[in-house]
């Protein structure tokens, strides 16, 4: 066997070692030549060298890698102090460069009339242009609504009179007009019955007795109650001389206008019918809180109703219905009775207390 057989490791070694001798110097020898191929020196760290792109921070960066980030609570004779950025600072708005401290009570409201301490008393930030507006608990009413109403702004339970949230969307009117006919004897009269909706009723060829209810079925079944009549000397306009006018007294059986009478003449003409048109209003409403908003809900006028509409307890009733307004009186909470007027298209001015 031949020496290299024998010796076949050793030799594989000894070569591999002067290969990398080789290159080793190849690479030194190359090296001093960088300066002339590249035009750039490559001493120093580099953090003055133009190439490199904010070189000049890599000092200020591991200087800062040195400091104590450890965050310590800021204290000023006892109360705490935010020491993180975006702290709120209040200022008055006469006086825009001088800051407001909330917790002074000699100092301005930031929000007049709130005082400052209810923005802390109640966790709410004073800091915003719209604050008095905002509503924190989604009950429909707003910071100042709930201040002045003694109320909480956290506690969707316990909210501000809902009267104050009520909103007169629009009437839903009929306009009707009961005719008698000419007296057919020992009192008793003929009746129609028209109205706006196109809603006719006839009492036909059996005219109506003294103190009876009349019509039988239609729309205003039994609705009306006939009193009675008297003859009176009225002035007729058109002929300028005073003629007898025979009236006619009936009575409203309808629930909500239940003793309400109409003195109507007989025989009525189509001329001077407008001139005894009544109407059958109902309001439609929107309460403006707690999640109601949107969701219309009517109510016929001298009627009591809810609110919230969905509740049992009827305290408040439509007094009044126009196309322009509604009045509706209500019990406080002090016991006594008031009554507002809420305008088509609004909620009702409320005085603060």
């Amino acid at each position: 066997m031949s020496w290299f057989s024998k010796n076949y490791e050793k030799a594989a070694l000894g070569g591999a070692v002067a290969i990398a001798l080789g290159l080793a110097y190849m690479g030194w020898s190359k090296f001093g030549s960088v300066e002339q191929d590249f035009n750039t020196i490559l001493k120093g760290k580099g953090n003055s060298d133009p190439a490199v792109k904010g070189a000049d921070l890599i000092p200020k960066a591991l200087a800062s890698a040195k400091l104590d980030h450890s965050w310590v609570k800021g204290d000023v004779a006892g109360r705490p102090v935010d020491l993180f950025t975006g702290i709120p600072l209040f200022v008055s708005s006469k006086a825009p460069d001088v800051p407001i401290d909330p917790l002074n009570k000699d100092e301005p409201p930031i929000h007049p009339p709130i005082p400052n301490l209810w923005w802390i008393e109640n966790r709410l930030d004073p800091g915003y242009a719209d604050s008095p507006s905002r509503d924190p608990d989604q009950d429909g009413f707003s910071n100042l609504e709930e201040f002045n109403a003694k109320t909480d702004p956290n506690n969707v339970k316990f909210y501000p009179a809902l009267i104050a949230k009520l909103m007169y969307l629009k009437d839903e009117s009929i306009a009707w007009v009961l005719r008698p006919g000419y007296d057919a004897g020992g009192g008793a009269f003929p009746f129609n019955y028209e109205d706006s909706a196109r809603q006719t009723n006839k009492t036909g060829a059996e005219a109506v007795q003294p103190n009876a209810l009349f019509f039988l079925k239609g729309p205003a079944k039994e609705r009306f109650k006939l009193l009675g009549f008297e003859v009176r000397r009225e002035k007729n306009t058109r002929i300028n001389i005073e003629v007898e006018v025979t009236i006619v007294r009936i009575e409203d059986q309808r629930p909500n206008k239940k003793g309400m009478i109409y003195e109507v003449p007989a025989a009525l003409s189509d001329q001077r019918k407008n001139e005894f048109l009544h109407f059958d209003r109902t309001a439609i409403f929107s309460l403006e809180a707690l999640g109601f908003k949107g969701k219309d809900f009517k109510v016929e006028e001298n009627t009591t109703f809810a609110l919230p509409p969905d509740s049992t307890k009827k305290d408040y009733l439509a007094k009044k219905i126009t196309p322009e307004a509604v009045e509706v009186e209500y019990t406080d909470e002090s016991g006594a009775k008031k009554t507002v007027s809420i305008s088509k298209g609004s909620m009702p001015q409320m005085t603060s207390p």
